[in-house]
């Protein structure tokens, strides 16, 4: 079974700070250091570290070729990964002791993903495979449609969430993974029980992943509720943690098609990598993770 990966690439410029700029102030970093990265780009690469067949569709600048290669290099199917004029989208990330992080996001590449390349890759699924999509590309919309007419299993991981994600043809969505933030944005609810009874009520034929942070994280359809809790570990970098849990779910549920096998395999990954610099580089192997 395969996963269409239609996403974001980025180039991440990190800086270590003491804690967050704060309006009208220079702050010095004691550290600068330069990644691949991009939400796309790392749950390609947390997919393919954890197994599965990916092919990763995007949009670079020429100045981003680098990451194609590196995609490659990790295993991933980049037929449909399109090279076009401008820049590559990048983010300048600030990290504060805590391992926290503050994200400044540039689209530039990402926003030039058309109707057109999506049906282009999409045709070289087969029906029953999965479309995974986030919100840091162009066309996401049209890729919900696309995907639900070849008959894909459509993942919509809304992040960043924005005001324009609650008029996509959400109905077509089969499974949502959300933080809490994104969960909030989209019902309006704060708590995980009243998330939970909102997502059930709105679409009830899709299931739903919750990340808790440092609680866990859960899985809900309408026939039942799992949780997982969260490893305890010392965070350094908490960058990538979102998408390498996304990547190893997705990977293990598509071979064993487990939520709960898969939840476990995602808060382990999830766990290393928060321990670890960067993004995409603090991803960790399926052999470290079992």
């Amino acid at each position: 079974m395969r996963i269409l990966n239609i996403g974001s690439m980025n180039v991440d410029h990190v800086y270590a700070v003491e804690h967050f700029v704060r309006p009208g102030e220079t702050l010095a970093s004691s550290r600068y250091q330069v990644f691949a990265g991009g939400k796309g780009f790392n749950q390609s690469i947390a997919l393919g570290r954890a197994g599965a067949a990916v092919r990763h569709a995007g949009m670079v600048g020429k100045d981003g070729a680098w990451l194609v290669d590196r995609l490659s290099r990790e295993g991933v199917d980049i037929e449909f990964v399109e090279v076009t004029d401008g820049p590559t989208g990048h983010a300048i990330i600030q990290v504060a002791p805590s391992g926290e992080n503050a994200i400044v996001l540039f689209a530039g590449a990402n926003h030039q993903v058309t109707q057109e390349a999506i049906d282009r890759a999409a045709v070289s699924c087969s029906a029953g495979d999965y479309l995974l999509l986030q919100n840091e590309t162009s066309a996401v919309a049209n890729a919900i449609q696309i995907g639900k007419r070849r008959g894909l299993k459509v993942v919509l991981n809304p992040a960043p969430m924005t005001a324009a994600v609650r008029d996509y043809p959400l109905d077509a969505v089969d499974l949502f993974i959300l933080n809490e933030t994104e969960a909030q944005g989209l019902t309006g609810e704060s708590s995980a029980d009243a998330i939970r009874a909102a997502m059930r009520t709105r679409f009830p034929r899709a299931a739903t992943v919750l990340t808790l942070g440092r609680q866990g994280a859960m899985y809900f359809d309408a026939d039942r509720q799992l949780h997982q809790p969260a490893a305890a570990v010392q965070a350094v970098d908490t960058t990538a943690a979102g998408d390498t849990f996304i990547g190893y779910f997705l990977a293990e549920l598509t071979q064993s098609n487990d939520p709960a096998k898969a939840l476990a395999l995602g808060c382990r990954a999830a766990a290393i990598c928060v321990t670890r610099p960067g993004a995409s580089d603090s991803i960790p192997l399926r052999k470290e993770v079992e």
